[in-house]
C-alpha cells in the first residue's frame, strides 16, 4: 500500500509538472512579436530592386545584385510605433541596413526614410554601422562584420532608439518619418537575416 502511494504521488508530480510546462507561454518576450522572417522561410516581402535573396542554412541571404542600385525587402504593411529584433551576419565588406518607416516604398532611400546603417566600411565612419544615416552619428562606430548581431530598434513618436548587439547606439528625437514600410537593404558583400521581428506599439 505504502509502494503503491509513493508510486502515484511520483506520478502526480510529473502530471502536474508536465502540464505546468506544457501551459506555460512560450515566451514571454514573445507576446506581441511577429515574425516577418526566419531560418525556415523567406517571409513574405515585396521585392525592389534585383538581389539574389535566397534561404540558405537557416537565413535569407544575399550576395550579388544587378546594377548599381541597392535592392530591398520590403514589407507588406506599414507601421508607426513599434519594436523591431533582427539577427543578421554581414561580412566585413558588405553594406546593408534597416530602413523604417519608408515614405515610397518603391524607391527607398536615407532621404526619405531611417537608414539604421550596417556598413563597417563606410567612408564617414560617423554614419557606419550603428548609426541612423543623416540623422544620428554613432561614435565610435561598432564592427558588426563576420559575426552574428542584433539590433533592437525603437520608433515611438518622435522618440527612435537603435540598440546593437546590446549597446545603446543612438536615441534621439526625430519628427521627418512618422510612418511606412521597413526594409531590408542588401548593396555589397554577403548579408545574411536570420530572424526579423516586429511588435506595433
Amino acid at each position: 500500500m505504502k509502494r503503491l502511494s509513493v508510486i502515484t504521488m511520483g506520478l502526480l508530480v510529473i502530471a502536474f509538472t508536465f502540464f505546468g510546462c506544457a501551459n506555460q507561454p512560450s515566451g514571454q518576450s514573445d507576446a506581441g512579436w511577429i515574425t516577418l522572417l526566419d531560418g525556415s522561410n523567406m517571409g513574405d516581402w515585396d521585392r525592389v530592386g534585383d538581389a539574389n535573396w535566397r534561404l540558405v542554412d537557416g537565413a535569407v541571404q544575399a550576395d550579388k545584385k544587378v546594377g548599381k542600385d541597392s535592392a530591398f525587402l520590403v514589407s507588406k504593411n506599414s507601421y508607426t510605433d513599434f519594436q523591431i529584433r533582427a539577427e543578421f551576419w554581414v561580412d566585413s565588406d558588405a553594406n546593408s541596413g534597416i530602413f523604417i518607416r519608408c515614405s515610397d516604398p518603391k524607391k527607398i532611400t536615407a532621404d526619405n526614410a531611417y537608414e539604421v546603417n550596417i556598413f563597417d566600411k563606410r567612408p564617414d565612419p560617423s554614419y557606419g554601422t550603428g548609426a541612423i544615416v543623416n540623422v544620428a552619428k554613432v561614435s565610435p562606430m561598432p564592427k558588426a562584420g563576420g559575426q552574428w548581431n542584433t539590433y533592437e530598434i525603437t520608433a515611438r513618436g518622435t522618440q527612435l532608439t537603435v540598440t546593437l548587439n546590446g549597446i545603446r547606439t543612438v536615441d534621439i528625437q526625430d519628427r521627418k518619418f512618422a510612418r511606412g514600410p521597413i526594409a531590408l537593404q542588401y548593396a555589397a558583400g554577403v548579408v545574411k537575416f536570420r530572424k526579423v521581428q516586429i511588435k506595433p506599439l
